[in-house]
């Protein structure tokens, strides 16, 4: 593993998945929401955007944590591994409440200054939908990818817990 993808719903814990594996694997670790969103969640114009990704991804070890479908296909020619978190819709509206209660009012580490965390509907409803609306076009891009890039999908924290066991 030297250019590791992490993806997965809003809540799932690609973050924390992603900070452990790079603890482990001393690879340069990416947090894409940093890169992305500006002060007052001011996204990222696309072709700045797309330039971004092209940069990040020419470098030859690095993992990449965040969804961006727009890029997805991208960065998925681009890896040698992906992990999926593949978690329940109640783990991750959990996690994201416990993480919108941990951060009220502040950025998030993972998030540039100006970012406080929120909580929005919309949110809400994208990772609820996310089994059903996301997942569905995920899932064949990753039975596509070609050989020497493996797919790793992980449904659960103890999955998660134990597969960065595994690498020590």
């Amino acid at each position: 593993m030297q250019r590791v993808l992490v993806i997965g719903p809003g809540g799932a814990g690609k973050t924390t998945f992603a900070r452990g594996l790079a603890e482990r694997t001393g690879l340069p670790l990416i947090h894409l929401d940093t890169l992305y969103w500006h002060a007052g969640w001011t996204p990222t114009p696309n072709d700045v955007w797309d330039r971004t990704i092209e940069q990040l991804i020419a470098h030859d070890a690095w993992i990449m944590d965040g969804n961006y479908g727009r890029t997805l296909s991208t960065r998925l020619a681009a890896c040698d591994t992906v992990i999926f978190l593949d978690t329940s819709r109640l783990l991750s509206l959990w996690r994201v409440l416990q993480r919108r209660v941990r951060y009220r009012g502040r950025s998030r580490p993972d998030l540039p200054a100006g970012c406080p965390e929120i909580l929005t509907w919309e949110f809400v409803a994208w990772i609820w939908t996310y089994k059903t609306r996301r997942r569905p076009g995920i899932l064949p891009q990753l039975a596509a990818l070609p050989s020497g890039t493996q797919a790793i999908v992980l449904r659960s924290a103890r999955e998660a817990g134990e597969f960065l066991d595994g690498l020590e």
